[in-house]
């Protein structure tokens, strides 16, 4: 078994082939190198560990499905996982928001005042509750560009989409923030 400091180093491409192989060890390589940004990427646009973590169970289970279809030459292995999870993520949300009691839903939107009592920590949950709000392509682009810190062309592999767009949602996203947060009362 590969050591999990040398996993870094494995590239992606080798082991994908050898998962298609059906090599055992890479699949345990790839889920232990990936799942954790998988993972963050769920949370920060659901806000819940629960549909996190089911996400990325169903974002590795797609993953064995459509390995055969990874071009390296295309992007990164990150990006094509991230592109799998925000599919399923934001199915898992959908769902979670149609099953979910209204006080629930009311949260969610963001129709609390976040900034009530913002120091610390609570700042930093205001802010969680300000991009969670944001509609999903401006949330999506702000995590993985902000948060994610991808490139903008991993972005744009990851959202099938043109840099351009990714460059302009992120744009639009940081202004929609500062506009809530200024709205909030808080300094921008």
């Amino acid at each position: 078994m590969v050591k999990a400091m040398e996993t870094e180093r494995l590239e992606d491409g080798p082991l994908v082939q050898r998962l298609l192989e059906g090599s055992e060890e890479s699949w345990v390589i790839l889920y232990r190198k990936y799942q954790g940004p998988v993972f963050r990427f769920a949370l920060h646009m659901t806000g819940s560990r629960e549909v996190a973590e089911e996400a990325v169970q169903e974002t590795f289970v797609a993953f064995l499905a459509r390995a055969p279809h990874f071009d390296p030459s295309h992007g990164s292995l990150l990006a094509y996982l991230t592109g799998i999870a925000r599919n399923h993520t934001l199915r898992l949300a959908a769902k979670r928001w149609r099953e979910a009691p209204a006080d629930y839903q009311v949260e969610l939107a963001g129709d609390s005042d976040p900034f009530r009592e913002a120091s610390g920590r609570q700042l930093g949950e205001a802010l969680r509750k300000l991009i969670l709000a944001l509609p999903e392509p401006y949330r999506a682009v702000l995590v993985l560009c902000e948060i994610q810190e991808m490139s903008y062309e991993e972005a744009a592999s990851a959202l099938s989409c043109p840099v351009g767009t990714v460059r302009s949602r992120l744009h639009r996203a940081r202004q929609m923030l500062t506009e809530r947060m200024v709205g909030k009362g808080c300094p921008a």
